[in-house]
């Protein structure tokens, strides 16, 4: 089972809740690290891609399964490529970052303009990229205090799209790839409905495991909800719904190496 993408914790709370349910099957759970396409819907039957990324990792558990995996999947998709594990697929998921904080960001020009502006040239400023940095080094904290280094929203950019800047508004700017992609025409989107509850809220939650604060995520996921008024903490999901909760760091990264609690 892939999952295309995992988002953070995907491949974690999908294998928990098919173990809690008694399967009992020989399945390992994949989960890619993004999608392999920069893409948008233009109708029903036809998707515009931008761009296609240059790699994307996957990572099984165990995940020592993962080199088997990747065998299968580059049959049909050749940019896939072996990732460490579903704890650094997970984190390094740079949708968290971009997708929620700049709908919100943005909020009034999505409403006043039905998203006509393009999303990550338009809708990122100086300042808008200094609450992406933020949030950025949050994530990258909560990664290195489970053991697992992840990389920063610059070098994914680098990787996935030969994108390079000083800043990471520079990088975001210089990606071609982004060009012509428009903002979601409404706030009611998937980059707040799913990209809060199942990136922000998850990396939040494994912070508290480990005590790393993540005020500036925390506050995107607050202002989110309130724009939705749904409360995305209590919907979303965490080290309970993924089958962390109560596991030491070494269970944890034993867990995810070898499939075994």
């Amino acid at each position: 089972i892939v999952l295309n993408p995992g988002r953070t914790g995907g491949a974690l709370e999908f294998l928990n809740v098919i173990r809690d349910r008694g399967c009992k099957a020989d399945v390992v759970v994949c989960e890619a690290q993004t999608l392999i396409y920069a893409c948008r819907s233009i109708n029903p039957a036809q998707t515009h891609i931008f761009r296609i990324k240059n790699s994307v990792p996957v990572a099984a558990i165990p995940a020592h399964k993962t080199p088997e995996v990747v065998k299968i999947l580059r049959n049909a998709f050749s940019q896939f490529i072996p990732g460490d594990n579903v704890i650094k697929t997970s984190l390094d998921n740079i949708g968290s970052i971009f997708h929620p904080a700049l709908t919100v960001l943005n909020a009034a020009r999505i409403e006043s303009t039905n998203g006509d502006f393009d999303y990550y040239t338009d809708g990122v400023t100086p300042s808008v990229s200094l609450i992406l940095e933020s949030m950025d080094k949050e994530r990258v904290s909560v990664a290195e205090s489970l053991g697992f280094r992840a990389m920063t929203a610059r070098e994914w950019l680098y990787i996935a799209y030969d994108s390079v800047g000083r800043t990471l508004y520079e990088a975001m700017r210089n990606n071609r790839g982004y060009d012509g992609i428009k903002a979601p025409k409404t706030i009611m989107s998937r980059y707040i409905t799913e990209d809060i509850p199942m990136s922000l809220v998850p990396i939040s939650s494994l912070g508290r495991l480990v005590n790393v604060p993540t005020p500036t995520i925390d506050s995107i996921i607050l202002l989110g909800s309130i724009l939705h008024q749904v409360d995305y903490r209590s919907v979303g999901r965490t080290v309970e719904t993924m089958g962390l909760s109560g596991m030491t760091l070494k269970e944890i990264r034993n867990f995810v190496i070898n499939g075994e609690k």
